[in-house]
C-alpha cells in the first residue's frame, strides 16, 4: 500500500478518531528537536563506537570541540562550542534519548558510555553511505579522534 491508496481507503472508510483529549497538550516540533539533538546523538554514538570511549563528565565538551574542529563554519570563531551550556544540556538530552532507545548503556554515571549492538547498526548505516551527513560523520569522527590524541600528548608531556 503506498501514500495515496492508504488515503484513500482512509477517506471511503467509516473510521473515526476522537482527538479532543489529546491534542491539548500537544506541541509543535522546534529547531532543537528536528536538527540537533538528532545530530548531537549521533555523534555521540559515533563517539561510544570508537576504541577510545569517552567518559560521560566529558562528552559535552567534547561533543562541542569536535563540531568546532570539524565544521568550516565554527572554525577560528570565538564561540568555543566545547565550554557552551546550551551544547551541553542539548547534548544530555541526546543521550537520554539515546540511552531509552537502548542505543547505549550507561552503567554508572562515573564510567564511559557502550554502545549497544543496535547503536552500532544506527551508526554503521549512517556512516555507510555515500552522502553528505556520512561525509560530515567522517570529518568528526576524525576531528574527535583528533581531540583525544592531542589531550593525551598533553598528559604524557606533563
Amino acid at each position: 500500500m503506498n501514500f495515496d491508496e492508504f488515503f484513500d481507503r482512509v477517506g471511503n472508510s467509516e473510521i473515526e478518531l476522537d482527538a479532543k483529549d489529546c491534542v491539548q497538550g500537544v506541541r509543535g516540533l522546534g529547531n532543537e528537536a528536528l536538527f540537533q539533538l538528532p545530530l548531537i546523538a549521533l555523534i555521540i554514538l559515533l563517539m561510544a563506537k570508537d576504541r577510545r570511549k569517552p567518559k560521560i563528565a566529558e562528552i559535552g565538551q567534547l561533543v562541542g570541540e569536535s563540531i568546532e574542529a570539524s565544521m568550516i563554519g565554527f572554525k577560528g570563531s570565538a564561540q568555543h562550542l566545547g565550554w557552551s551550556a546550551n551544547l551541553r544540556v542539548r547534548t544530555v538530552k541526546a543521550l537520554n534519548f539515546l540511552e531509552l532507545a537502548s542505543l547505549v548503556e550507561i552503567p554508572n554515571r562515573n564510567t564511559k558510555i557502550v554502545i549497544t549492538e543496535m547503536g552500532k547498526k544506527v551508526i554503521a548505516r549512517a556512516v555507510e553511505g555515500d552522502d553528505d551527513l556520512a561525509y560530515n560523520l567522517s570529518k568528526i569522527s576524525l576531528a574527535c579522534r583528533n581531540i583525544c590524541v592531542s589531550r593525551q600528548q598533553d598528559l604524557e608531556l606533563i
